[in-house]
């Protein structure tokens, strides 16, 4: 069948673009969410790539040995100088040589190792990024229609490009980061006990200072990197409505409005980001300030005990203190680099946030377990009692009931915001029912599996949607397996053969995006052709010849009528000039079916159709 293009109903209110267009109001901060499920979450996504892991911690703990390793060599290499009581000193060389020739072989061990790390991490990251994507978009294609009407496009196409490159650069620069911070915290620690576990102890105490800092500041700068991320999906939302809007603005003159307006959000993203990125860049200088703190605490007491050492520990010698001080720096650089780091996590943490919110909403219902297959579609359809609304307590439908014979052409008319296309939209289950039933040959729509019944209807809407690809991939979008010969057959049927031949490439002919190269006219006719090669047993027209001139219109009614011969047709329509041979027209107003039958008879009961004729040929002989 022709798929199902998502076109918000008439009565729908324009939930979806408050505040994205370009007189889009400000947008309320929002509430953190929960940071530690967001990382629980986001870390399954990491831990599918095992393997990588294990890898990664095995480089890690050997680049880490090699880097331990460095101070005690340094430390050895110092005490191969002697000073003797005399005030003479002298140097073991060949010791000396030997410890820095390793310390040479080690540093270099470890560059190699680091360079095996970004390699490993980068696959990581990019792993969990394209798992991570790929659910994303398959639950997005699996959203129910309400939820794109009621959500910014922007904003779910910001989740699924800035969002995920947030998380990507996080993982990539921060996942071997802490694997190598707590191997080397440990590592430095232990070797700091080794040497002297009082020293040890006194470089303890900044941890706790540096845990409560941490700790405040978290708290504190989260809102601006969550509310950084909610001004960027909005900035997005107003730009992708300001493109694709583009004509109504500059017809309008809205130009300096809509520049007007994107200066203030872009200014309130700039304030947001700013914020963000200096309380998080004031992480990194705290943390320095409490490494140095650290290191003058361990030079002075290092120093102390040299001097006066304590009879139940080994004496230090210089190369001790030495190392104690590499390994101070050592100790608390893995803190700093998780401080310097701070901002990028949040970000990331808060656009996973935003990316598991559309996870975690409600796929589109389909308990449909009938086996009927489209083939067997006969198209009697049955409305009984519909009671539908868009927002709570603002009824569209109320009570509506109407029968549909297989093969019957039946027209709806009604005033904008009666409720005519919100029945079709019911029919294809794009919404679901509040109350009534909606049968087709006697099975509850509701029973019927989603995929059979869209297969069975094609919709031909007013507002045409074609895809950046060939004119044949769009006409044959849906019937895959369609021939040249059967998309040429229909593109004729629809009279868009005329215009496709006239194309340098022809039915080769890559559109633009929206088929924007093409004329409002020429778009329709290939949705149409789209329609009559997916050959439907039910089809639905929501003015469908709305956007084509007078003698096309001529041309395009020729085809309707061939199309809809044996198919069970429901035609949406304001122009009322296209219905005149319709076996039924149902007039509805306020959610409600008020008049029933074929043109003559409603022109002769001169009531609500009547007033609509009317009113669209005043001044014409009825």
């Amino acid at each position: 069948m022709a798929k199902n293009v998502n076109t918000p109903p008439e009565n729908m209110p324009p939930i979806g673009r408050r505040g994205g267009g370009p007189m889009g109001s400000r947008m309320k901060a929002e509430k953190p969410k929960n940071t530690k499920k967001a990382l629980m979450r986001l870390l399954r996504y990491i831990g599918k790539s095992k393997f990588l892991i294990i890898i990664l911690v095995v480089i890690m703990a050997l680049a880490t040995v090699a880097e331990l390793a460095g101070p005690a060599l340094q430390g050895l290499a110092i005490d191969t100088i002697e000073l003797h009581e005399d005030g003479t000193f002298s140097v073991d060389f060949p010791a000396m040589l030997e410890f820095l020739i390793l310390m040479g072989v080690l540093f270099a061990l470890s560059a190699v190792l680091h360079l095996f790390q970004g390699r490993i991490a980068a696959r990581l990251s990019q792993n969990t990024v394209y798992s991570l994507r790929n659910d994303l978009f398959k639950k997005i294609s699996r959203l129910p229609i309400k939820y794109t009407d009621t959500h910014k496009h922007g904003d779910i196409m910001s989740r699924m490009t800035n969002d995920v490159e947030n998380v990507s650069n996080a993982i990539s620069q921060s996942i071997a980061s802490l694997i190598s911070s707590v191997l080397t915290l440990v590592g430095a620690f232990a070797m700091m006990i080794y040497y002297n576990p009082i020293i040890a102890l006194i470089a303890c105490i900044t941890i706790p200072i540096t845990i409560t800092l941490t700790t405040k500041l978290a708290k504190f700068m989260r809102k601006y990197f969550v509310r950084q991320q909610k001004i960027l999906g909005k900035l997005n939302g107003q730009i992708e409505e300001m493109v694709t809007s583009y004509k109504t603005v500059v017809a309008y003159g809205k130009e300096g409005d809509a520049v007007e307006a994107f200066a203030e959000n872009s200014e309130e993203l700039k304030r947001c980001s700013i914020r963000a990125r200096v309380w998080g860049s004031i992480m990194g200088p705290c943390m320095n300030f409490l490494g140095n703190l650290q290191y003058v605490l361990i030079a002075v007491s290092g120093g102390f005990f040299m001097i006066y050492p304590l009879s139940f520990m080994r004496p230090l010698t210089v190369g001790n203190i030495q190392s104690m001080l590499q390994y101070s720096k050592k100790f608390t650089r893995p803190i700093n680099e998780i401080a310097n780091q701070y901002s990028s996590i949040l970000t990331a943490l808060a656009g996973a946030e935003r990316i598991f919110e559309i996870m975690d909403s409600a796929d589109e219902i389909d308990e449909g377990t009938s086996e009927i297959s489209p083939a067997d579609i006969e198209g009697n359809i049955e409305f009984s009692s519909l009671d539908f609304a868009y927002v709570e307590g603002e009824p569209v439908l109320k009570g509506l009931s109407l029968s549909v014979k297989a093969g019957e052409k039946v027209a709806i008319v009604g005033a904008t915001g009666s409720g005519k296309t919100t029945v079709v939209n019911l029919l294809t289950r794009f919404y679901e029912l509040d109350g009534g039933k909606i049968t087709i040959d006697g099975i509850d729509v509701r029973d019927i599996p989603k995929s059979t019944l869209r297969h069975a209807t094609a919709i031909v809407l007013q507002d045409t949607v074609l895809f950046s690809d060939t004119i044949r991939a769009n006409i044959k979008y849906g019937k895959e397996d369609a021939s040249d010969e059967e998309i040429r057959r229909a593109a004729a049927f629809s009279k868009a053969d005329r215009f496709i031949e006239r194309l340098e490439n022809g039915y080769d002919t890559v559109l633009s995006e929206g088929g924007s190269d093409l004329s409002q006219g020429q778009r329709q006719l290939l949705s149409i052709a789209r329609a009559v090669l997916a050959d439907p047993k039910i089809l639905i027209l929501d003015e469908a010849t709305s956007s084509v001139d007078t003698r096309t219109e001529m041309h395009i009614q020729q085809a309707m009528i061939a199309l809809m011969k044996n198919r069970t047709s429901l035609i949406i329509a304001h122009r009322l000039s296209t219905i005149r041979d319709a076996d039924k027209i149902v007039v509805v107003d306020d959610g409600r079916i008020v008049e029933s039958g074929n043109h003559e008879e409603l022109l002769s009961a001169r009531g609500k159709y009547f007033s609509l004729y009317q009113n669209q040929f005043a001044g014409q002989v009825i």
